[in-house]
């Protein structure tokens, strides 16, 4: 029985302990394409991936520490249609099978497997199992496909409301179809993903615009071959 699946992160875990970097660059604040690299250590295992964002581009996100940005940018809000940019904690795997080739936690999405995304909830950016009286939440075992394997992306841990919930990467709805906040691309490319990644590799997600990508190069040496 599931009695709650929290999205949360451990912030005592060092920023450089990540063994396993998912690094993801758009052009910049307001497109919905990005491309994605994998970096275990300074090797690259995967790289020019397509993936697509949020329908309204990127907003500044809450996740491991924040990168010193303009004041002026747009910042991830509930319901903005924007996927956060920032650095964030890769948690958990989820999926349709009870079983799945990974080594992270894995969820079992049953057809009452919700994720709550309404601000004044208790509940608010948790999956859980449904009690029936949640006012606003996403159902994670869809009737399609774009759930049938994904990744919990650790942002807005604390559930600051109205800064974002139910943030994953998963399988995307077609070829250069944006999401509503998060970050999906094929099947075949999620599983490589989900089949890499190891929790006791401290895997993270690295998500932002262009124009910051030498910053990041400087907090992260291991990405300094990186071309997008």
């Amino acid at each position: 029985m599931i009695k709650s699946f929290l999205i949360t992160v451990s912030f005592s875990t060092l920023l450089f302990a990540s063994q396993q970097i998912v690094l993801v660059v758009a052009d910049d604040f307001n497109t919905s394409h990005a491309k994605l690299e994998c970096y275990e250590g300074s090797k690259v295992l995967c790289k020019d991936i397509d993936v697509n964002l949020g329908k309204n581009g990127l907003g500044w996100g809450i996740g491991i520490k924040e990168i010193p940005h303009a004041t002026d940018e747009p910042r991830k809000h509930e319901g903005d249609k924007k996927a956060p940019a920032g650095i964030f904690k890769l948690t958990d795997a989820f999926g349709y099978t009870h079983k799945v080739n990974t080594k992270l936690p894995y969820l079992y999405a049953a057809t009452d497997t919700i994720c709550v995304d309404e601000s004044s909830s208790p509940f608010y950016n948790q999956i859980i199992q449904a009690h029936g009286d949640e006012k606003s939440f996403e159902h994670m075992r869809r009737k399609d496909n774009q759930y049938k394997i994904g990744i919990i992306v650790a942002h807005n841990p604390h559930a600051k409301p109205q800064r974002g919930s139910c943030i994953f990467m998963h399988i995307q709805k077609a070829p250069n179809s944006p999401t509503v906040g998060c970050t999906s691309m094929q099947e075949r490319d999620l599983q490589k993903i989900v089949t890499w990644l190891d929790k006791k590799k401290n895997p993270i997600l690295i998500q932002i615009p262009k124009k910051y990508v030498e910053e990041i190069k400087k907090e992260y040496p291991v990405l300094k071959n990186s071309k997008l």
